[in-house]
This record gives structure tokens, sequence and C-alpha cells, in this order.
């Protein structure tokens, strides 16, 4: 179904929990701007809102699983410096959650996102519920071998297969010229770059493709859908992760060895409260090798576990 949402006041919206649709009322397809989001749930109606935006200009797609934030809102404001329609996609995707992650758990708050898209000036929102996307008998799994191994990769079997998989089909439904992804889930937009590449792929290519740099909260820790799953506790202790990699990053460059300056974060985060420490590694950028180089290609990635909450995070050597 295919609708344009109401002045931000109204609290209907796209698709509403458990993947009921509410009605609100329609405005003509093709116009951009404050108030005027369109909301597609079925492909049908997705593939005659994105001809209609695409024969006014070029079209700009951010894929996100929903529960918004300012970092969200950074992707789809540099997102209009790269096309004249934006796009935003909003799925909660099950193929990229493991047996220990709880799918249901994960944040959800369609109307707050819908409205922040409207002011945003948004011109699509791709709210499909999950049989739209994995209908009865889907069978296909793409898999990026290399890239999508280790870091995450070790701790989460399955998971970028879930997100090559997707994004393709977001990539395939929405055609969009240009895509974007934040820099914080580095290895994810290096796996999506890859998959574009060895596919083919045309709509975007891989060189439009585009990473944005972290936003960070004001002290300095990544914004993340996640950080909502911490206590007013933890979330003071989680701007240790931040801090602790600026030093970290700041002693390589001063020439201490490589591994322990490793060794000593991973000891530093977990006395500053982090309940344990997944990986705290040095990563060629554009592939992710493992290196033992300084430099401003190199960068330092960590994921840490905070009261069974896990935070990532990545930053260049320099």
């Amino acid at each position: 179904m295919l609708r344009r949402r109401r002045p931000k006041h109204a609290d209907t919206y796209g698709l509403a929990s458990g993947g009921a649709e509410r009605h609100s009322a329609f405005r003509p397809l093709g116009v951009s701007g404050v108030g005027t989001l369109q909301t597609a749930t079925r492909l049908d109606d997705l593939r005659r809102a994105t001809d209609a935006l695409r024969g006014k200009g070029t079209l700009a797609l951010v894929p996100t699983m929903g529960a918004l934030h300012e970092g969200h809102l950074t992707l789809v404001r540099e997102a209009r410096e790269h096309a004249e329609h934006v796009a935003v996609s909003i799925f909660v995707n099950p193929r990229q959650f493991g047996e220990n992650e709880d799918l249901d758990a994960y944040p959800r708050q369609m109307a707050r996102d819908t409205a922040l898209l409207e002011e945003e000036g948004v011109a699509l929102l791709w709210a499909p519920p999950p049989e739209e996307v994995y209908p009865a008998g889907y069978a296909t799994n793409i898999s990026v071998a290399g890239i999508s191994e280790g870091l995450c990769g070790s701790d989460r079997p399955g998971h970028f297969d879930g997100v090559a998989t997707v994004v393709c089909k977001l990539f395939n439904q929405v055609r969009p010229d240009s895509a974007l992804f934040g820099e914080k889930d580095w290895q994810q937009l290096a796996v999506i770059r890859r998959m574009a590449r060895d596919l083919d792929l045309t709509l975007p290519h891989v060189d439009r493709i585009i990473g944005v740099p972290i936003v960070r909260e004001e002290d300095g820790l990544a914004m993340s859908s996640r950080n909502a799953y911490l206590s007013p506790a933890q979330r003071a202790q989680a701007a240790a992760l931040p801090r602790l990699m600026r030093e970290t990053i700041a002693r390589l460059i001063g020439g201490d060895p490589v591994e322990n300056a490793l060794r000593r974060l991973q000891k530093e985060l977990v006395e500053a409260g982090f309940d344990s420490v997944d990986y705290a590694d040095l990563r060629r950028g554009a592939d992710l090798q493992t290196t033992r180089e300084i430099g401003p290609d190199n960068r330092l990635f960590v994921a840490a576990r905070i009261g069974g909450t896990r935070l990532i995070d990545n930053m260049p050597v320099v």
C-alpha cells in the first residue's frame, strides 16, 4: 500500500505494529519536500513511486532498521547532496539476527521515525512487512567470503550473509542511483561494497555506495540505536570506549608496540566498566586485513560489551 503521510501532528503512519496498516490522506505521487512523505509497504506500490521519482531526477537510498537517531538523519542530509530525491527504508531484517540476539526486542518506533523523515523532506519511505521481503519459499542467500569473516563476523556467524542478502534486495527493489551507509559499521560497508562489485550491480554502482563519517554524542560515543539499551550508569561508563581508543591511537603513533597497546586497551576497557571485549584490532581499512603498520589508511576496530549491550567503534590511526 502506498500512502502520503499527514502533517506531523497526525498519529497515522505507514506500518503499524504487527504489520497492520492505518489509513491516512493521499497526495499525488512525485511531490518531494516537507509534509509530502510517501510510504510504501508493498513492492508494486514502491515501484510506482520510484518510477515517478526517477522520472524527475536522481534517487538516493538510506537503508535503516528504524529507531532513527541523529546519525541516521545525518545520512539523510548527506544523501540530499548526492541526489534530487531521498528514499529511506525501514526494515528490521530477521536474517541478520543470531540465535542469541533478540529480534523482538529491537526498538520499533515507526510513528516517530516517520515524523522525523517527513521533517527532513524525505520523498519516500519503504517499510515492507517481512513477508514482502522474504515471501513463502524464499531460498536465496548471499555470502561474501573473506571480508565478512573476523571482527563482527566471528562473533555473529551468518550476520553478514543476512546483511548482504537484504541490502541486495533493497537495491533491486528501490533501484537507487546512490546509497549511503554510516562508517560506524565499517565492516558492513566493506561487505556491501564487495557484494556490489562482485555482482556487477549498477543501481547503485559500487562507486556510488557512499560511506558517511561516524556521528558522535558530545562525550564521543558513536550514535547507535543500541545505546538505548544502556542504563544511565552504563551510558556514562560507555563513554570510556572512544576516549580509550583515542588514547591507544596516540600511543601507537608515539611508537608503542601494537600488541602491547591493544592488550592495554582491552584491560582498560574492563577496568572502565565493560564486561568483556570481543576484539580490539588494527586492520587495513580497504580490505580489513590485519596489519601492524601505523598510518591513515589503517583503522582501530573495537567491539565491547556492557550490561549485555554490544558496542562497536572504529577510528583511523591518525
